[in-house]
């Protein structure tokens, strides 16, 4: 069987779901299928070139693929006569975000316009689409909510879980993964005044040279430089995991992500603590507060007093709790493969 996965991209940004798409070929390709992946460009600002986006997706003919698997928008609306749509989430400015004034589609009659056209076309592409998975719940409460569509879930297994191990505690907190506004590092870093002894790691991917520049501009403005470190690129997955194998516990603070996240899943498989806010979204599927890891308001004060209560011995027993969560979970790329070629 030959099998293309879709993908969006949008140019120097590499996240989860880059991630999970170069592990899904990869797997594909372990259980015996022709395997690639094709990333269609995609940019967001300004809102009105979306349109055009869509367009370009719609436009696409793939006549050499005997299965297409669709990650998220605009590529899920590819036409294919055997399309499975894995959906990672929606375009969120049409969806969610738009309802909590935070969409770039802008108001009025215009926006609005822009929205519907937006929804309607994901109508038609779950219509006719062979099947549609929702990589979690939090995707799976929106397809319901908005499109009136009960999927499956089926959540992405973790990749590479061989590299992930409890190496011991050197005592600092890391914040891995994409850096932009929306993971919220910024608010750890001003977290800090209220966690004297806390040192943070913060390590991954800008979104931006400017957003790079901004979190170094702050980490100075709080006069915590002492504290924390910036390695503000796409680390290797062995260097990686050797930062959150020696770890004390790692904090991740998205807001409203779609799913648990790698950091989540990497974490646990290691035996740490994940410390995550209560508007994390799918992360608290796994995050549970004083089990699994601490969950704080999202505001610096809050998560201060929460980093200083983080002592060796209670991330210690937290982390264990979290690899045991895990093993519970057992969600496998063999399984998953099996549903998504079914």
């Amino acid at each position: 069987m030959k099998v293309l996965v879709l993908n969006n991209m949008a140019p120097f940004v590499h996240g989860g779901a880059e991630e999970l798409a170069i592990h899904l070929v990869r797997r594909l390709r372990e259980a015996g299928a022709e395997a690639e992946a094709m990333r269609i460009p995609f940019a967001w600002e300004p809102a009105e070139q979306v349109i055009e986006e869509m367009l370009i997706a719609r436009s696409l003919r793939i006549a050499n693929a005997d299965r297409v698997i669709a990650l998220k928008f605009p590529p899920y609306l590819v036409e294919h006569h055997n399309k499975v749509i894995w959906l990672l989430h929606q375009f969120r400015q049409a969806y969610d975000l738009w309802d909590a004034g935070q969409s770039n589609l802008g108001g009025g009659a215009r926006g609005a316009a822009l929205r519907a056209m937006i929804v309607a076309a994901d109508k038609t592409a779950f219509a006719n689409a062979r099947a549609v998975f929702a990589a979690s719940p939090v995707s799976q409460a929106r397809l319901a909510r908005y499109n009136g569509l009960n999927v499956p879930s089926l959540p992405a297994p973790p990749n590479d879980p061989e590299l992930f191990r409890n190496e011991g505690d050197d005592g600092y907190v890391l914040a891995a993964g994409r850096v932009g506004a929306a993971k919220r590092q910024a608010l750890l870093v001003r977290a800090l005044r209220y966690a004297p002894d806390t040192r943070l790691l913060i390590a991954g991917p800008p979104d931006s040279a400017e957003e790079a520049e901004t979190l170094r501009r702050l980490v100075q403005e709080e006069g915590v430089g002492d504290r924390v470190r910036l390695d503000l690129r796409l680390l290797p997955r062995a260097e990686l995991a050797a930062l959150v194998n020696r770890a004390r516990a790692v904090a991740y603070l998205p807001f409203d992500e779609d799913s648990v996240g790698y950091v989540t899943m990497e974490a646990f498989l290691a035996g740490k603590p994940v410390v995550t806010a209560a508007d994390a979204g799918g992360v608290l599927e796994l995050v549970r507060d004083g089990e699994t890891g601490l969950v704080s308001a999202p505001e610096p004060r809050a998560l201060g007093a929460v980093l200083r209560g983080l002592t060796a011995a209670r991330a210690s027993s937290l982390g264990r709790a979290g690899h045991a969560a895990m093993a519970v979970r057992g969600i496998t790329w063999p399984a998953t493969i099996e549903r998504l070629l079914a």
